[in-house]
């Protein structure tokens, strides 16, 4: 039992200390007065000092008193309300000590039993609940909200059905029944709703809404949008399920559509409108992306007129909106800095998202200005900045934010560490991912499958299928995807067709679009096309653009004109933004000599990082500063790789150009430039021996790659060239890929 010390009441008790406190059973008055302050200050949030001058007045009272259950009830509901626990507990207890033979009264059990379901103790509430010898409607809403609250429906359905014996729900007990239904148990909910109607609660707005937010979560956008139609009165949490409820449902074009009527008829939005109006955009932007980029500016305005960017959410979903509307980078960066008083990691985070693939650099930068602010990055601000790191040229930045992860505490999650292995591998270094991999205590099957996929990026696929020989976990459908890549890349066809036929069977998967892509690709490297063709025929579902990519790509290396045209078409129709179906297309008819059909592509780049710093080269050298030094000193690099075979592939330049000037071309591709500028700064900015490591937006091209085996062999140094598909590491006149790419 708790006992207050001499300290406490003197303290608490202003007018009366605790030797002279006045026998309270003779002065009534003098002890209601004395509890009536005790609730003001509960209600005021003085919480501390309400109950040591409650417990001061107990202790000097002479017998239990019945006036004393207003003061316990409200102490209890001050407790929840407050989230404390602990004080909660030790009130119940002193309750009880203090009422050895009589049992709490209906009301004040009714608060106790609110206290813990708010706690989630419901074991507590329900022991409560059950040892009642009186209940009423109060008792059982109070229950059944508190086990609605923590979603478990299957007991809310259970207390709600053995209510209906004892007394007549309201609305409130309605409200907390439906508000527990989760996806698969509409039926129960059905049931629910025709009860409300049947006692005539459906119009209920508490009750509508709920209704609303059930059928969305079971159902559908469609019964949800019935009640919504049917509702005589609404407010500004109707209109907010249901936008929310076509955003959930796929619908965003719908949900902005009711949001414009909701605002033309001059009914206020919160917070939460703006939130699900923002999520709506993605949905709708494919279809619509002008208009809805359109839209999402007049919003912009909108939120800055009524105060609501302040928000962190709000400006952090309309950050989100910009990017997926396509917008620029820059545009979601000022945003961002409209809400400098007011940001948080999550709006942090959401802006470093944004940056991490278009401009990596810049989430880098951003990352490092969150840590001198003193935010503590979680575990999803670390992923999003190995993200970033994926897309520079060295591990260096990897490391360092490696480093912070093990200061931070995150060393033994275990997203992370499967992050670091995709971020190293990106990076050139298949080694730290397998470093990273082995000392992951206790991996999961994303584990596994990040390894499999860095060996397949780096044409390893002997360790990939090795590593699978090792895998002591079920593995999925990502994992067979990597196997079938890896085995893809390095022309090993027998075995990826084993593991293909065998999936069934073996692990339970059935073969999806991904594992047919993979098939696809792996038989048209291998210049089986008409197996390739064959096995699209077969599919039992519908190719994507990464099948019909896949062949295209395959026909572009064997010279298979006619089918590429059937294979470009199919691309074109499933992407006509992109502009892969006519580079390919481009390429092929180059090839073949069908230069009239061919189109010009837009410039290769490339980048290498020189002292720290990155530098951008695109063919042609045009956007470097040093263009001239760099291409006088790449001529004499070519002449001694001439005088080691190097013989210019000009088959796919340009045909209305001379020969000469084809080789010219080819000569300021921008993988070369950026090699070149390695190799001018070497001694001053980087050690002898260290390897080069040159990424490229596109393919490499055939010419290049015959430049790259060489120079490795004369500077006797390991050229790796990152391209649009893989890596290629150049060692010794020799390229990982064995030429098959």
């Amino acid at each position: 039992m708790l006992r207050l010390t001499t300290r406490a009441r003197r303290v608490s008790v202003r007018r009366f200390s605790s030797g002279n406190l006045p026998t309270l059973s003779r002065l009534t008055p003098e002890a209601d007065n004395l509890l009536d302050r005790v609730r003001v200050l509960a209600t005021r949030g003085r919480l501390k000092e309400a109950l040591s001058l409650f417990y001061a007045i107990i202790e000097a009272d002479e017998k239990p008193r019945p006036h004393c259950h207003q003061t316990y009830a409200t102490l209890f509901h001050e407790c929840a309300r407050h989230g404390r626990l602990r004080e909660g507990l030790c009130l119940h207890r002193h309750m009880v000590a203090h009422n050895p033979m009589n049992r709490p009264d209906t009301f004040v059990t009714n608060h106790l039993i609110n206290m813990y379901c708010k706690f989630g103790h419901l074991d507590y509430a329900h022991q409560l609940f059950d040892e009642m010898p009186h209940r009423n409607l109060v008792s059982w809403t109070a229950l059944i909200s508190g086990y609605a609250q923590r979603e478990h429906s299957s007991e809310c359905f259970r207390l709600f059905s053995a209510m209906l014996a004892e007394c007549r729900p309201n609305e409130f007990a309605f409200a907390s029944v439906l508000s527990s239904c989760r996806e698969g148990e509409g039926r129960f909910g059905r049931q629910v709703h025709a009860l409300a109607l049947k006692m005539c609660l459906d119009a209920c707005l508490y009750v509508a809404n709920t209704l609303i937010m059930m059928y969305n979560k079971c159902h559908g956008g469609n019964e949800a949008w019935s009640v919504f139609n049917s509702m005589e009165y609404r407010n500004t949490v109707t209109w907010n399920s249901m936008i929310a409820a076509f955003q959930f449902h796929g619908l965003g074009a719908r949900g902005i559509d009711l949001f414009i009527q909701m605002h033309h008829m001059g009914i206020s939005f919160d917070r939460a409108t703006l939130l699900s109006v923002f999520t709506s955009f993605c949905e709708s932007a494919d279809k619509e992306m002008k208009a809805c980029f359109r839209f999402c500016l007049q919003l912009h305005c909108l939120t800055v007129k009524t105060g609501f960017l302040s928000e962190v959410k709000v400006a952090t979903a309309l950050m989100k909106a910009y990017s997926d509307l396509g917008g620029n980078a820059v545009d979601c960066y000022r945003v961002f800095l409209e809400t400098s008083c007011h940001r948080d990691i999550v709006s942090w985070t959401s802006i470093m998202t944004i940056f991490a693939e278009r401009d990596p650099e810049r989430a880098l930068l951003l990352f490092s200005q969150l840590c001198q602010e003193g935010l503590a990055p979680d575990w999803y601000t670390f992923s999003i900045v190995l993200k970033a790191c994926a897309g520079l040229v060295t591990e260096r930045h990897a490391a360092a934010v490696h480093s912070r992860v093990i200061k931070s505490g995150f060393e033994g999650d275990t997203v992370l560490t499967n992050s670091l292995i995709h971020a190293y591998a990106r990076c050139a270094s298949i080694s730290m991912s397998k470093k990273v991999f082995d000392e992951i205590e206790e991996r999961d099957v994303v584990s596994w499958n990040s390894m499999l996929k860095a060996y397949a990026l780096h044409g390893r696929a002997r360790e990939a299928l090795h590593l699978f020989s090792e895998m002591n976990l079920e593995p999925d459908s990502a994992t067979l995807v990597a196997l079938l890549c890896a085995c893809s890349h390095a022309g090993l066809v027998e075995d990826g067709i084993k593991i293909f036929d065998c999936m069934r069977e073996n692990y339970g998967i059935v073969p999806q679009i991904d594992h047919y892509a993979c098939m696809v690709d792996m038989y048209g490297r291998a210049g089986k096309i008409h197996e390739a063709e064959k096995l699209i025929g077969q599919m039992p579902m519908e190719p994507d653009s990464v099948v019909w990519s896949a062949l295209l790509g395959s026909c572009k290396k064997h010279g298979e004109t006619g089918l590429a045209k059937l294979a470009s078409d199919k691309l074109k129709e499933l992407e006509p933004r992109s502009s892969l179906g006519y580079v390919q297309m481009s390429n092929i008819y180059y090839s073949s000599g069908k230069f009239n059909e061919a189109v010009r592509k837009e410039p290769g780049l490339s980048w290498i990082e020189i002292g720290n710093r990155v530098h951008e080269f695109a063919s042609g050298g045009c956007r470097h500063p040093d263009r001239e030094v760099i291409c006088s000193k790449l001529d004499g690099l070519i002449r001694q790789l001439k005088e080691m075979g190097y013989v210019p592939e000009t088959s796919l330049s340009l045909h209305d150009i001379e020969e000469e000037q084809k080789e010219e071309n080819l000569y300021r591709h921008s993988e070369k430039l950026a090699l070149m500028y390695f190799i001018m700064n070497e001694g001053s900015l980087h050690p002898c021996g260290s390897v080069i490591k040159i990424i490229k937006n596109i393919s490499i091209c055939v010419d290049c790659h015959n430049f790259m085996k060489l120079a490795s062999d004369l500077l006797q140094k390991e050229i790796v060239v990152r391209d649009s598909n893989r890596f290629h590491h150049f060692n010794d006149g020799i390229c990982s890929c064995n030429d098959y790419w």
